[in-house]
């Protein structure tokens, strides 16, 4: 049961957002059902020509996505044939959200994963397809195909305005908001928690410890998982996969302790027991359980590219 809600505001085009992952897969192992999420999506550009203006390159995005290395997501190296902005994906995600609710997440994780490991530019077809056909049982042309209905734009505008609230806000003092477009905005990703009237607000790229605190404060009678016994039960808990970096996160009792390197030798041992299915992602890798419904929307994705996925043994 729900105790605590917790907007997130975020976008899948941002590369804090997909850094903070580790911090955010470790909150929804430690606490679970306890907490809601809501996602609000930010809606960060909603015409490449944004960024160009600002001065941005492909080659300037890819080699800036090099700094963001040291949390441990997987990046892909080759700059994208051409800007994009990421309005029509947070779009999709919506679409989803209204569609298939329980995929939500999946879908922004996914959007996440073509962005960030992949040269497709997000606002493209290519781009969408690839992550939406990742997600069981979700028709991507009919996804696609909702993009510009009265329904999506509605509930999207709904988002981008949401995500402009934060002037005057915790995150504002922080210096964790940004003001692209005339109005002050939230940061990806940004954590409102609130409680029975209570709120409390970490707002842009935040530690693990400083959502964990506020959680402590806002409820301490809450149920705090610590390390999984086994890796097959962290991986079961997030069927559509989990990064290395992700994994270590919840495997320690602290950030500082995270070891991706000792989370990278047990996966290599739960997949070598025919117990996970690992598939390639930039310089990194996507852990699934061998049973998740994700894994047939991997294997078809390699299949398409024509990689071979390893089959996972009988067990």
């Amino acid at each position: 049961m729900a105790r605590i809600d917790v907007t997130h505001f975020s976008d899948p085009g941002c590369p804090f957002a997909w850094s903070a992952a580790p911090a955010l897969a470790a909150l929804r192992w430690r606490y679970g059902d306890q907490l809601r999420w809501r996602h609000v999506m930010i809606g960060l550009t909603e015409d490449a020509a944004e960024y160009a203006e600002r001065g941005y390159t492909t080659l300037r995005m890819a080699q800036g996505n090099r700094r963001f290395r040291r949390f441990g997501m997987p990046f892909g190296h080759a700059p994208k044939p051409r800007l994009s902005s990421t309005g029509r994906a947070c779009r999709a995600i919506v679409a989803v959200r209204l569609a298939r609710p329980e995929l939500e997440w999946a879908a922004f994780r996914s959007l996440q994963l073509t962005q960030f490991t992949t040269s497709l530019p997000i606002e493209s077809d290519d781009a969408l397809r690839d992550a939406l056909r990742r997600l069981p049982g979700l028709d991507a042309e009919v996804v696609l195909a909702s993009l510009d209905t009265t329904q999506v734009a509605a509930a999207y505008a709904g988002d981008w305005a949401e995500a402009r609230t934060a002037e005057g806000s915790p995150s504002e003092f922080q210096g964790k908001t940004a003001n692209t477009d005339g109005e002050v905005r939230f940061t990806a990703p940004s954590l409102i928690f609130e409680q029975d009237g209570r709120r409390l607000e970490a707002g842009g790229f935040q530690g693990l410890d400083a959502y964990d605190v506020c959680i402590a404060n806002l409820d301490p009678s809450l149920g705090r998982r610590g390390a999984p016994e086994n890796l097959g039960e962290l991986l079961a808990a997030f069927p559509e996969g989990l990064a290395t970096a992700e994994v270590a996160a919840c495997l320690a009792p602290m950030p500082d302790f995270a070891d991706p390197g000792a989370a990278e030798d047990a996966l290599i041992a739960l997949a070598d027991a025919g117990h996970a299915v690992v598939t390639p992602a930039g310089d990194g890798a996507l852990w699934l359980s061998a049973d998740s419904p994700f894994a047939a929307g991997v294997a078809d994705r390699r299949a398409r590219l024509g990689e071979p996925l390893r089959p996972a043994r009988a067990v």
